[in-house]
């Protein structure tokens, strides 16, 4: 299964917030840090916010920030928000595709029960979790934090 560049984004966006959580960054503080198109990261940031993971405060001094803890955000669910389509196989899109055999061949709940264990293996691990190595993650992104208590 790959997953859409939107929701690589997405991931990565939450990565970036979650290594200096409850500090406000900017589109172009993650843009410049990625080296990720600032446009393409407007959207995936308004998706993360309509999802509930991001708060965004517009105008001078805005910005964006996680809404949740890190330990609060499960992998699983933010693919589940950010992919329009899990379907690894056109039998599995919503409108079922055009496939002739596709009411007489197994392929189609194989790759529905595949995709559920994709799913649920993600569902076991947190943002917090990625974060594990967080001082060597914020080193590579070039974003200044705060370090609580040794807490790197």
């Amino acid at each position: 299964m790959q997953l859409t560049q939107y929701t690589d984004f997405g991931l990565r966006v939450l990565i970036a917030l979650a290594v200096s959580p409850g500090e406000r960054s900017t589109v172009s503080e993650v843009s410049r840090a990625y080296g990720i198109s600032r446009h393409h990261l407007v959207k995936v940031v308004g998706r993360l916010a309509e999802l509930g993971y991001v708060e965004t405060l517009r105008g001078k001094g805005g910005g964006m920030r996680l809404a949740r803890r890190p330990q609060q955000i499960r992998i699983g669910d933010i693919v589940r928000g950010m992919e329009a389509e899990l379907g690894v196989v056109e039998c599995l899109e919503a409108d079922g595709g055009s496939c002739v055999v596709s009411p007489a061949c197994r392929l189609k709940s194989i790759m529905h029960d595949a995709t559920g264990k994709f799913l649920a293996e993600l569902d076991a691990y947190t943002l917090a979790e990625v974060l594990k190595s967080r001082l060597p993650l914020t080193r590579l992104l070039g974003i200044p934090i705060r370090i609580e208590s040794g807490r790197a």
